[in-house]
């Protein structure tokens, strides 16, 4: 079974900077897709970004630029560092998993709030 912790959420005032963790567990995590998604208040959960098992990363156009993904498969860690951050991040974020091949995401972690402050 897999297990998904994200940690790292907070308040943090505009133009500020968090870096979010996840933590993986029950799958060999070089071979998992892991994504950052978002869900704010009355809002829809939206892509933030994504990093294969190879280590290639990609982002939504709101964060690309701002937002940086990167993996640790020693620590079984992916990371996303978010910097210049917005009202409009403000949001609970939630760390998801697949492996190669499958298109659905049958793993979630439980969220972490950022909160920021203008």
């Amino acid at each position: 079974q897999v297990q998904l912790v994200e940690s790292g959420g907070g308040l943090v005032q505009a133009g500020g900077s968090l870096r979010l963790s996840c933590a993986a567990s029950g799958l060999p995590f070089s071979s998992l897709i892991i994504s950052w998604f978002r869900q704010a208040p009355g809002k829809e959960r939206e892509f933030v970004g994504g990093i294969g098992s190879a280590g290639s990363a990609n982002y939504a156009d709101s964060v690309k630029g701002r937002f940086t993904i990167s993996r640790d498969n020693a620590r079984n860690t992916v990371d996303l560092q978010m910097n210049n951050l917005k009202p409009e991040d403000t949001a609970i974020y939630y760390c998801a998993a697949r492996p190669a091949g499958v298109g659905a995401w049958p793993y979630w972690g439980q969220g972490t709030q950022v909160t920021v402050s203008s």
